[in-house]
């Protein structure tokens, strides 16, 4: 089971009243920065993809200089 089935599991069986505490808690928690949008997924899909063909420059291969 993953850590956000058991996350889940455990919030669907506090009381309502404690889950709105709690998603104001998470909300505090998270920021834009952390939320990807899909621009953001499709992008990191592509880059995957390029780089399973093996279409990349390894660290060492780039002049630093």
């Amino acid at each position: 089971m993953s850590l956000a089935q058991q996350i889940n599991l455990i919030v669907e069986q506090m009381p309502e009243k404690k889950q709105i505490l709690l998603l104001e808690l998470v909300k505090t928690m998270v920021s834009p920065d952390d939320i990807l949008s899909d621009e953001d997924i499709t992008d990191i899909e592509q880059a995957r993809a390029e780089f399973a063909r093996g279409e990349f420059v390894r660290h060492e291969d780039i002049n630093w200089n």
